[in-house]
Parts: structure tokens; C-alpha cells; sequence
């Protein structure tokens, strides 16, 4: 998984230079201090003795104290340090303000807006939650599925799992515990469902990959708002700790092998746990690999695509020109129902014609069994991470949960890693609308549909349509892909 540092949350800044307008009255022969945008489009409106409040830039501190007390206006407040002044104003004193010396900007007061997690809108995923329903008649979101993950672990109680009830999303939390010198034997343990899996791993990474499948709705204390991919659906936690090898992973994929339509244990009726039909991977090693058909990675896939289960991975974070295959072995798998999952970058603001992420591997050009299979939103992705886990405070955007103690349990980090679970998620919404869905006809309805972004590597025709060796067939559409399942 890549890590990249992210600035906080924006708000709109007003450019100074454009769009600047003279009012019509002013003193005669005076200079007048340009205004902002936003305040040269609503000056016009403000008549007789109306007022409103701006902020008077000067060249000084004292410069802009002096101009406010001149111009006859009520001063609010000053920002010391930046030599600015709040004052409130009829038009006219605003004019007069702005002749002042010293006065180099009048700026009015701009509505702004903090920025939500705009990934679900490139996906168009909240969409499908908010105008879909599956075939239980519930809201896309879903329900009725259980993720299996298997990372670093997870943390139950995090408040972007927790649902109406007080419960956890997390339905069952698992440990891979292996044989602590030779790591040749591993097994798999269910641990109470409060402990935090990740913590215990000193990881951050599973807690993180886990909200991007299924955080459920939250409103962060800044007022911004954050949902997984399927806020209806259950997460199975496998642990496999912070360092990961290869047999503690293929032992969490052969428990879910094992377990998968009943992964609770018997006795636990699916409404409360559901079976499991999808597993994301966001591990593998670095730098890319051959695809060995003989792997037991490959196998316990391939037996879990025979009994429904779709398995995702995280194709990599190597990047390359396509000169050489970089991708993430096992994902290379050919058989219907095994996806590889690319970065893609939404600007941040939701836009459907982003770019691929330069740190996401790419195949090598001109052999398609190595190119991704699709591609997701993975940069500059916020989701569940308290900010002492190593993973977490490399973010540098912490940001606060809805409660008064829910202090830095948000984060923004970047990597394959992230693209992967969205893709998780939005499977789980595709089972949600056809539970009769094969694996193969969910991949085959992704790739149909998926979304031409132009960046990057040009398509060429492949199997489904047209492909990339650095986006696959492109940026996931959700609401399409469930009308092609019926």
C-alpha cells in the first residue's frame, strides 16, 4: 500500500484578480481597492440602509482599522496577524471603505462548503444506494452480504461501525495465529467481537480498508459526511497482523473457504450474519510477479469462485510505463469472478474523468492477462483510522468522529489498497440486486459497463469490450452494473 500526504479539508478561496467590478458610486478620482468575486456579485443587490459584513484587507493592520473607523462602518473583529478587519456596512460605506489608503482588498462573505468523501459520486455508488433497491426491496446498500477482509485486523468498536442498535458491523472478528518462529503453521481464531484486532497488530490498515467497504453513514464533527461503498452490509475481520506472509494469508482464505455460508458459526441465522460472497485482498508482494496457476493463493480462489464467492485484489503499487507486468500475481488470475482493481483519482471532487494514480501498477503493454481488471477511486481516500496506528498518522489529515471522544479516528491515505475495497462493496451491492448472480456475470457486468475515463493508456479491444494496461476496462460504474444483472 502507497501512502501519500493529503491536505486538510479545503475551503473556497476567492480569487482577487477576477471578476472585479467598480461599483458605480464612488468618491470622484478615487482608487478603489478591488473586491472579490462573490462580493462584486452581490454589492449591487445590497440598497438604501441594508448592511453587510466584509473584510477589509489593508497594507497594515492599523491601515485597515483606520479605513473602517473613516468610512463610518461597525467593526466586528480583526485577524491581527494577516492585517484584516471585519466591519459591517451599508453599499456606500463600502465604497468609501474601499477608497481608503491602505486598502488593498474588500473580500465579502462567501459561503463555503467542506468537502465530503466524493468517492461514492465517482462510482456513482451513492447513487445506486439512494435510487436502487435489490431484490429484497431494501436500498441498494448491500444488505443481505457479508465481506470477508482479510488485512492487518480491525477495531469492532470505531464509531463508523457502529449501527442503529449500538451493534458493530463487524459480525465476526477472526485472527490468523501461527507458529511464532517459522511461521509453517497458522490457524485461525475467533477472538471476541470488542477486541481490536488491529491494534493488537499495531496495524491501522484493516480498520481503514474495512470502512471503505461498509462504514455506515457518518457525519464527522467538521460537518463533513463519509459512507463505505455498502453501508448495509457485514464485515468478516480476518486478521493476519501487520507483517504479512503468505501462508498466514492463504490460511485466512482457506477459512473462508471453510466457512464462508456460515461464517458466524451454526446456529446464527443469516439475517444477523450473512454468508459471505465476497473477499478483499489488499496485499501481495512488491514489484509484481508472474501469475503461477499452481499457487495455493490460486487454488483457494478458484474454489471459492465455484461456490459463489468473488475474490478482489489490490493490484499494486508500483506503477511502471508498460514496459514490464507490475500487477499483483493472483490477481492476474483469469477465471471469471477474480478482479484485479486499479487506482483511479477523482480530483477530489467526484469527477467521472480523473486520472489514473501514478503510484497504481500497470500491466505490460500488449498482454492482456496482466492488465487490471477495473479501475476504483484509491487516492486520497478517508476512512476509519485512529491516528496512533503506524498506518494512520502517516495520513496527515485527521480528522474527528462524531462524538466528543472520537478524536482522530479519521484519516486520508492513498494505495491500491483503498480501490480495492470499493470494489469489494460495490459486489456486495451487485448480490444485493441478483443474490442468483455468478461470480463470472458480476466481473462480466462490471467490465460492460465500466466507465471510458480518457487518462492514461489508450483502450484496445479485449474480451468484454475495450481494456488498458494501466485502468482495465475503467472506472467503475455501480448503477450501471447493477441494471446489466437485471
Amino acid at each position: 500500500m502507497r501512502l501519500k500526504p493529503t491536505t486538510a479539508v479545503g475551503a473556497a478561496i476567492l480569487a482577487a484578480a477576477a471578476g472585479l467590478t467598480t461599483p458605480l458610486t464612488a468618491s470622484a478620482g478615487a482608487d478603489l481597492a478591488p473586491v472579490s468575486t462573490h462580493l462584486s456579485g452581490t454589492l449591487g443587490s445590497l440598497t438604501g440602509a441594508g448592511q453587510a459584513i466584509v473584510m477589509v484587507h489593508g497594507a497594515t493592520l492599523a491601515d485597515a482599522e483606520d479605513a473602517v473607523a473613516e468610512a463610518g462602518m461597525t467593526r466586528k473583529f480583526a485577524f491581527e496577524k494577516i492585517g484584516v478587519v471585519g466591519a459591517l456596512g451599508t453599499a456606500q460605506q463600502i465604497q468609501e471603505v474601499r477608497a481608503q489608503d491602505g486598502v488593498t482588498y474588500v473580500e465579502g462573505n462567501a459561503p463555503i462548503e467542506l468537502f465530503q468523501e466524493t468517492s461514492n459520486k465517482a462510482t456513482r455508488g451513492l447513487e445506486a444506494a439512494q435510487t436502487l433497491t435489490g431484490a429484497d426491496g431494501k436500498p441498494l446498500t448491500g444488505n443481505g452480504v457479508s465481506v470477508a477482509v482479510i488485512d492487518s485486523g480491525v477495531d469492532p468498536t470505531h464509531p463508523y461501525f457502529r449501527e442503529a442498535d449500538g451493534s458493530s458491523a463487524v459480525v465476526a472478528n477472526l485472527k490468523t495465529v501461527c507458529e511464532p518462529l517459522t511461521e509453517t503453521v497458522c490457524t485461525v481464531q475467533r477472538v471476541p467481537g470488542s477486541v481490536d484486532t488491529d491494534t493488537l497488530s499495531g496495524g491501522g490498515h484493516g480498520t481503514h480498508v474495512s470502512g471503505i467497504v461498509a462504514g455506515n453513514p457518518t457525519t464527522l464533527t467538521d460537518g463533513g459526511t463519509l459512507q463505505g461503498a455498502a453501508p448495509g452490509a457485514k464485515l468478516v475481520s480476518v486478521s493476519t497482523g501487520a507483517v504479512l506472509f503468505i501462508i498466514g494469508a492463504d490460511a485466512a482464505l482457506n477459512w473462508v473457504l471453510e466457512n464462508h455460508a456460515a461464517p458466524c458459526g451454526p446456529g446464527v441465522p443469516a439475517s444477523t450474519c450473512p454468508p459471505i460472497k465476497v473477499t478483499n485482498n489488499s496485499y501481495g508482494p512488491s514489484g509484481g510477479g508472474d501469475f503461477d496457476p499452481n499457487s495455493a493463493t490460486v487454488k483457494l480462489q478458484r474454489a471459492l469462485v465455484k461456490e459463489g464467492v468473488v475474490s478482489v485484489w489490490a493490484n499494486g503499487n508500483d506503477g511502471g510505463d508498460g514496459s514490464e507486468s507490475l500487477s499483483n500475481p493472483p490477481g492476474q488470475d483469469p477465471t471469471g469472478g477474480i478482479l484485479s482493481v486499479a487506482s483511479y483519482y477523482d480530483q477530489d471532487t467526484g469527477t467521472r474523468n480523473g486520472t489514473v494514480s501514478d503510484y497504481s501498477s500497470r500491466g505490460k503493454a500488449g498482454d492482456q492477462s496482466t492488465y487490471p481488471d477495473i479501475s476504483a477511486p484509491g487516492e486520497d481516500i478517508t476512512s476509519a483510522c485512529r491516528v496512533y496506528l503506524p498506518i494512520c498518522m502517516t495520513g496527515l489529515d485527521p480528522r474527528n468522529g462524531p462524538g466528543p471522544l472520537d478524536l482522530g479516528t479519521f484519516n486520508t491515505i492513498s494505495g491500491t489498497s483503498m480501490a480495492a475495497p470499493h470494489i469489494a462493496g460495490i459486489v456486495a451491492q451487485l448480490f444485493q440486486a441478483n443474490p442468483n448472480a455468478t461470480p463470472a456475470q458480476v466481473e462480466s457486468a462490471l467490465k460492460r459497463t465500466a466507465h471510458k475515463y480518457t487518462d492514461g493508456a489508450p483502450y484496445e479491444s479485449g474480451p468484454l469490450g475495450t481494456t488498458s494496461f494501466d485502468k482495465g476496462y475503467g472506472l467503475v460504474d455501480v448503477v450501471a452494473a447493477a441494471g446489466a444483472l437485471g
